[in-house]
């Protein structure tokens, strides 16, 4: 299980970052009942390779009362070109960018809503046109109508809202 955080429920947030200080931080300060992962990893702001697939985390939603983990089009723009020399890795080793960008607010335009909170990241946009991830995971916008279109497709990418729940079966590219 991989995650990102979003806009809301972070007590734990500053346990994750920066993430080369937290085995300093967990052995000074935090309670050691804090200390499993329970099965996720936090991949904000990095690639991972998982069971074969390519996966980018970038949590977080549009700045909009200035709370925690909310950033400015410009400031998602910086995390995204923090993955460039990853995601340039694994086009030269593995033969593609990205399999999965796993975000927490949708792209502009894409399943967003108008309101400040739960716009999207123009960002997004940029970065599924170059990098061409298979898919673009995005939770923050809440289905009511759970019969609301959750797949939209942009460039080369799918872009699904999974939240609540929702299974993806994706096969792992050759050349693993």
């Amino acid at each position: 299980l991989l995650f990102v955080f979003g806009n809301h429920n972070l007590k734990n947030l500053n346990l994750y970052r920066p993430i080369d200080d937290v085995i300093t931080r967990v052995s000074q300060e935090v309670p050691s009942v804090l200390l499993p992962s329970y099965g996720a990893t936090y991949i904000g702001g990095t690639v991972a390779r998982a069971r074969g697939l390519l996966i980018a985390g970038l949590g977080g939603s549009r700045k909009y009362n200035n709370g925690l983990n909310q950033f400015t089009e410009r400031q998602m723009f910086w995390k995204i070109v923090k993955l460039i020399p990853r995601l340039l890795f694994n086009r030269v080793f593995r033969g593609r960018y990205l399999d999965i960008l796993l975000t927490h607010a949708p792209p502009e335009g894409i399943g967003d809503m108008p309101d400040a909170c739960h716009r999207g990241f123009h960002a997004f946009l940029w970065f599924m046109r170059t990098f061409k991830p298979r898919y673009l995971l995005h939770g923050h916008i809440h289905l009511y109508d759970m019969n609301a279109p959750r797949e939209r497709r942009y460039a080369e990418t799918t872009i699904i809202n999974v939240f609540s729940s929702y299974t993806l079966e994706i096969e792992v590219p050759d050349g693993v």
